[in-house]
Parts: structure tokens; C-alpha cells; sequence
């Protein structure tokens, strides 16, 4: 990772961290960039947190006065710029979104012309630039100053995208969606209520303010007992930029990633649609999905944590489903990153053509219990390599057995130790995860 851009964009408190002078040079650059050998074009979108707007300009004046072209989706979610991207030619894609965070963080994440994150190498030519380690890029003058245009249609072309993949009508089938007050509130009623369901929302009102205020998918308690109020035959949960997805049972249930993973995986694979009948995971998937994989003959890969890992190893394998326990899920043959409208289509799916409801897809996976402990340390390194800490993830290990699993790694963006533990039972995985914790604060190696 990069000194501004982390795995997921340039993200902090806005005006703190991120900052309007940021976000210009971030646009001057990419227009000057991608605009060498003809007139960029790049395309903006923007979740509803108050400072979006700010950094839209900020952004949108940058690329013009490097003499790029700026198309405004305005209010819209991560995977509809991304999808826009590669459909219609543009260079390259900007989100002003910090995803599930609170309204007062905001981020830059840039897409490449294939819809997908782009390089680091690019990133690290970015940050260059905003430090004042290149040389200064020339403005643009006369006819070559570039322009904004709004670009509304082309978010109306991803909700017609979303439309056409679904394969029957959701008619009389009552669907809960939680937009987290984020960008899915422009986007996922209206495809719903085209597939014939009837569509009960909530958190779609947002003020700049309450995006991710005790709602959507890092939330799902709401919604939990929105569909049991109401009834409802199933209900989706989006976070603040709808890459993420988190499903809610006919029984009030959590649906997380992994069960969706399972239940899209299990559906693609009976009927040969599922490339080497293998899932991609991070090695934060739970116990509980890899047993229920190994009953059904379906394989799985592991990449480390974050969605970025899980797109490249389904790129260079030619996997069509991945994702992260968190909700970030891939279908690789409609999209080139996660995307929280679309795993909902597809659970519909699974749901619609098996005449099966979520609960009972679901019910032949049994999760594990699972305790993460983040331990703030001194340093990261030395914490994980310490021989009495090693000692004592070995012992868990060993104790564990089959039933159960233990993983210590770094945190990519703090100074932190994660240690979970997955066990037959709560008080098992507190036990375990507590010797461990309490080894490193033995060691002195925690502050």
C-alpha cells in the first residue's frame, strides 16, 4: 500500500485526511495521464455523503484543466461506474465513496478502463505528484480546457444491465432492501419493482448525513426484524457505495457473504455453470462453509483479505464466483468487482429456480462460532513472529484439531494484531483467542 492509497482508494475523514486540494491534483493527474495521446475521457460517481459533492468538483475541475472531458454520474453506486467503464470507452473511472465508513470519511477509489482497481504503479505516480516529487503538468489553454457533461444516462444503462440478467419475474415475492440512506438508493427499488416484486425499502432517504447511520449492511439487525414485521419472503442489505451485499432469511436469519457464496456456488455447480466447480474465498470464509463445500464436492481457493485479492485470483484463474464473508461477492461473468444489486438478482435466482426459500438453501451449512480480537501493538511484525506467540498459536492449533481453526495476521492499515479463533462454541473460541491475546501482552509487545 501506498502512502495515500490503501487498498480500497484514497479514504479518510474528509477535509482531515482526504482534502479538496487532494482530490484536484488527483483529477489533474489522471487527466493529464490518460490524456497524452488523445482527449480523456473519464467518468465520476458519487455516494450521498455531504463532502461528495465537494470532491466532485474538486476532482472534475482537475481533469478539465488538464484538458480530459468529465462525465458526471452523479448520485450512483461502485459498480455501476465500473460497469459504465468498460461498456463505453472511457479511460478511466473515479467513485467518491468510503464504502460502509461514517459520513464525515470520504474516499477516491479509480477504476482502469476495464472497470477494474487500478495499478499500484499508477497509484504510486499519483501520490508523486500530489507530494510535489514531479515536475508540474502543464495546464490546457483555448479549445483544449476540458468540459464536464452530465452523464445520468449512463447510470440509467447499468439499472437496464440490472434488469436484463434476471431470468424470471419476482412476481408476489415480498423483498425487503435496506439502502443504507447510500448510493443504492437511486438504483435498486426501481429494478425490483421492474421484476414485478413487491418491494418494501427502507433507509432511502438520505440527508448527506445518516449514509451507514445505524443501517444497511454493517447493520443487518434492522432488517432482521423488517422482514419478520412485514412478512417478507427475503431482504437485502447494501453499504454505503452497494459493492457489498448482506442477505436476511424468511426466518429472519443472516445471510453473510459466505452462505451466499454457498448458496450461488451450490446453484451455479448443479447446473455447470460453475468454472472447475471452485469458489474463491479469503482465508476469513468460516470453517462452517469449507465442510459444507467438502460434502458437496465443490472446491474453494483462499487469497489473503480484501476483495482486490479474491478479483485477481478469479482473473488470472477464470473463476466465476467469488467473494468476502463481509458481503463483497463477484460474479466475474457480469462484473468486474463486487457488486451488492447484482448478488441480490442472483440470489433471487437461486431462490426462484429451485422454488426453495433462503432458509432452507442455506440450512445444510452450519457456522462455526468465530471471536476476532484486534490487538494494537508495537510493532506488527514482531508481534507475529515472537516464538512464545508462535508457541501458543501452535498449541491452539493442535488443541482445535478439525473442529475448529485459529488465524493471527496483520491488519493491512493499523497497528494491529487479528487473532480469530472459529470453535464448536463461543466459549471455546473466547478461551483460545484470550491465550493468545494474553501471551502477547506478556511479551510486552502490545501498547
Amino acid at each position: 500500500m501506498g502512502k495515500y492509497f490503501g487498498t480500497d482508494g484514497f479514504r479518510g475523514e474528509a477535509n482531515v485526511v482526504l482534502t479538496v486540494e487532494h482530490a484536484f491534483k488527483v483529477g489533474r493527474y489522471l487527466g493529464w495521464y490518460f490524456g497524452k495521446d488523445h482527449k480523456a475521457k473519464v467518468v465520476i460517481g458519487k455516494d450521498t455523503r455531504r463532502s461528495s459533492y465537494m470532491f466532485e468538483y474538486a476532482l472534475a475541475a482537475g481533469l478539465t484543466a488538464s484538458g480530459a472531458d468529465a462525465y458526471l454520474l452523479h448520485v450512483t453506486t461502485t459498480p455501476s461506474v465500473s460497469y459504465v467503464v468498460r461498456t463505453e470507452d472511457f479511460d478511466c473511472g473515479i467513485m467518491i465513496s468510503a464504502s460502509h465508513n461514517p459520513f464525515y470519511d470520504n474516499g477516491i477509489k479509480v477504476l482502469n478502463g476495464q472497470g477494474r482497481k487500478l495499478s499500484a504503479d499508477v497509484e504510486e505516480l499519483i501520490e508523486a505528484y500530489i507530494d510535489g516529487e514531479t515536475e508540474e503538468i502543464p495546464l490546457a489553454q483555448k479549445e483544449n480546457i476540458g468540459r464536464t457533461v452530465d452523464y445520468a444516462a449512463g447510470r440509467n444503462r447499468y439499472i437496464g444491465h440490472l434488469i436484463s440478467l434476471a431470468t424470471r419475474s419476482f412476481k408476489d415475492k415480498r423483498i425487503g432492501l435496506d439502502c443504507a440512506n447510500g448510493s443504492s438508493s437511486t438504483i435498486a427499488k426501481s429494478v425490483f419493482d421492474a421484476l414485478g416484486a413487491k418491494t418494501y425499502v427502507i433507509n432511502n432517504d438520505p440527508d448527506g448525513t445518516n449514509i451507514n447511520t445505524n443501517c444497511g449492511s454493517t447493520h443487518i439487525e434492522v432488517l432482521q426484524k423488517y422482514v419478520l414485521e412485514k412478512g417478507l419472503d427475503v431482504g437485502f442489505a447494501y453499504d454505503g457505495d452497494a459493492d457489498r451485499c448482506i442477505a436476511v432469511d424468511d426466518q429472519g436469519h443472516v445471510v453473510d457473504g459466505d452462505l451466499i457464496l454457498y448458496v450461488c456456488g451450490k446453484y451455479l455447480m448443479e447446473r455447470g455453470r460453475l468454472k472447475d466447480n471452485t469458489i474463491v474465498t479469503t482465508v476469513m470464509s468460516n470453517l462452517g462453509l469449507y465442510k459444507a463445500c467438502d460434502k458437496i464436492g465443490m472446491k474453494y481457493e483462499q487469497t489473503a483479505v480484501g476483495d482486490k485479492y479474491v478479483a485477481e485470483n478469479m482473473m488470472a484463474n477464470g473463476y466465476g464466483l467469488g467473494g468476502e464473508q463481509s458481503g463483497h461477492i463477484i460474479f466475474s461473468k457480469y462484473a468486474t468487482t463486487g457488486d451488492g444489486i447484482l448478488t441480490s438478482l442472483m440470489v433471487m435466482e437461486a431462490i426462484m429456480e429451485t422454488k426453495q426459500s433462503l432458509s432452507k438453501l442455506c440450512e445444510e451449512v452450519k457456522i462455526f462460532p468465530q471471536t476476532l480480537k484486534n490487538v494494537r501493538v508495537v510493532d506488527k511484525k514482531t508481534a507475529r513472529e515472537n516464538p512464545a506467540v508462535q508457541k501458543a498459536v501452535q498449541e491452539v492449533t493442535e488443541a482445535l484439531g478439525s473442529d475448529g481453526r485459529i488465524l493471527v495476521r496483520e491488519s493491512g492499515t493499523e497497528p494491529v494484531i487479528r487473532v480469530m479463533i472459529e470453535a464448536s462454541s463461543d466459549e471455546i473460541c473466547e478461551e483460545y483467542a484470550n491465550k493468545v491475546v494474553d501471551v502477547l501482552k506478556a511479551e510486552n509487545l502490545t501498547v
